[in-house]
C-alpha cells in the first residue's frame, strides 16, 4: 500500500531533525507559571498620611486638606459662580491658622457621627483679594471694607455649608451667598428639614468655639481668632 511504502521515509525524516512533541506536563506547567506571574502584578495601595500640628503655633497658616481628607471642598471665589460674578483667587485652596484649622476637624468629627461633614465655600482671604472683591462690590453690606479688613483675612472665618458622605448637600434653604431674610438665621419661616439642618450647623459650630452672623447661615468665625492681624500671605498655586 502506498503508505507503507513511504512511512520509512517519514520516519527517517523525522528522526534527522530531532522531532519532539510538547508533552501534556510542560504545557501545564507553563500555565500555572502565568498564573502567578497575575497574582504577582496586583498592585499594593498606598495609604495617604497626613501632617500633624506638632511644633506649629496656632497662628501659622496650613493648607487644611494636608491634614484630614474628611472635608468635601466648592470654593466658589476660585471661580465665576459666586455672587461677584468674577474669579478673584488663583487656585482653589482653603488654608486657615492652625488654631482655626484644629477646631474645623474637631467640629466635622461631631459632624461625621451625624453622618455629614462640612463643605467649604471659602476659608482664609489674603487682603489682596479682599481689595479685588471691594473694587467689584464697594459695598460694606456685601464686602467688608479692606482697610480694616475682616475675620477672613485674619485666617479665623469660613463660609460653610453640610454634606452627607455620599457628597450631597444638605438643604439650608439657600444657595451660599443668597443676600435676602430667607438666609437669616433668625427666620423660622422655613420648612422643618431646613431648620434642623441650620440648627445641627449651628449648634456644632458654637460647640467648638465659632461664633455666627444673623444674616448669613454659612459664616462662621472662630472667637480665637478675631484679635488676629490682617495677613495676606498668599499661596503658591503651583507647588499643589
Amino acid at each position: 500500500m502506498t503508505y507503507l511504502r513511504y512511512l520509512p521515509l517519514v520516519v527517517g525524516v523525522c528522526l534527522a531533525v530531532s522531532c519532539r512533541e510538547k508533552t501534556p506536563e510542560k504545557q501545564d506547567s507553563n500555565i500555572e507559571m502565568e498564573q502567578e506571574i497575575v497574582v504577582d502584578s496586583v498592585p499594593v495601595i498606598q495609604q495617604k498620611t497626613f501632617k500633624t500640628f506638632d511644633g506649629l503655633a496656632d497662628t501659622t497658616f496650613v493648607r487644611l486638606a494636608d491634614f484630614s481628607d474628611d472635608f468635601a471642598y466648592d470654593l466658589r471665589y476660585a471661580t465665576e459662580n459666586n455672587f461677584l460674578k468674577a474669579k478673584v483667587y488663583d487656585c482653589a485652596e482653603c488654608y486657615t491658622r492652625v488654631k482655626t484649622a484644629k477646631a474645623l476637624i474637631e467640629a466635622n468629627k461631631e459632624f461625621l457621627k451625624h453622618g455629614a461633614k462640612i463643605k467649604f465655600y471659602d476659608c482664609y482671604r489674603p487682603n489682596s483679594v479682599q481689595y479685588k472683591m471691594w473694587k467689584i462690590v464697594p459695598n460694606p453690606q456685601y464686602v467688608a471694607d479692606p482697610v480694616k479688613g475682616s475675620i477672613h483675612n485674619k485666617g479665623g472665618a469660613v463660609d460653610i455649608t453640610l454634606v452627607d458622605l455620599d457628597g450631597k448637600e444638605l438643604d439650608m434653604g439657600t444657595d451660599f451667598d443668597f443676600f435676602a431674610k430667607r438666609a437669616y438665621h433668625d427666620n423660622f419661616d422655613l420648612p422643618k428639614e431646613i431648620l434642623d439642618n441650620r440648627k445641627l450647623l449651628k449648634e456644632t459650630m458654637e460647640a467648638h468655639g465659632f461664633w455666627s452672623i444673623r444674616t448669613e447661615w454659612w459664616h462662621y468665625n472662630l472667637s480665637a481668632g478675631s484679635n488676629d492681624k490682617v495677613a495676606n500671605f498668599k499661596w503658591d498655586c503651583t507647588d499643589q
